[in-house]
């Protein structure tokens, strides 16, 4: 499975973003995707997951302001992220796992390359 995320970039607090993630390669009946942010220097934090029976979890700290979804038709998870805060800064990388979604650990099978997320 390869994971190409897009749609980083750099926004002044209070704006909004939209990250995307296109799969190719392997597709699983079942499956979890997620979104999950690392902070130089710091451990990889889950933001948002989704799983293939519609199970959705977001980290306290985006309740409310990020919504997660996936357009299956089109192989791509997406991330909405509105009213960003200074600390929403980091690497957002994509995830996808045939089996679960696990945040203690972070752990999954295949990961993207990362995309930046800049918040002024």
């Amino acid at each position: 499975v390869q994971l190409v995320e897009s749609g980083g970039g750099s926004v002044q607090a209070g704006g909004s973003l939209r990250l995307s993630c296109t799969a190719s390669g392997s597709t699983y009946s079942s499956y979890c995707l997620g979104w999950f942010r690392q902070i130089p220097g710091k451990e990889r934090d889950g933001v948002a997951t989704i799983d293939s029976d519609g199970n959705v979890e977001y980290a306290d700290s985006v309740k409310g302001r990020f919504t997660i979804s996936q357009d299956t038709a089109k192989n791509t998870l997406n991330l909405q992220m509105n009213s960003l805060k200074p600390e929403d800064t980091g690497m957002y990388y994509c995830a996808a796992d045939p089996l679960r979604c696990s945040w203690y650990p972070v752990e999954a099978s295949y990961w993207g390359q990362g995309t930046q997320v800049t918040v002024s």
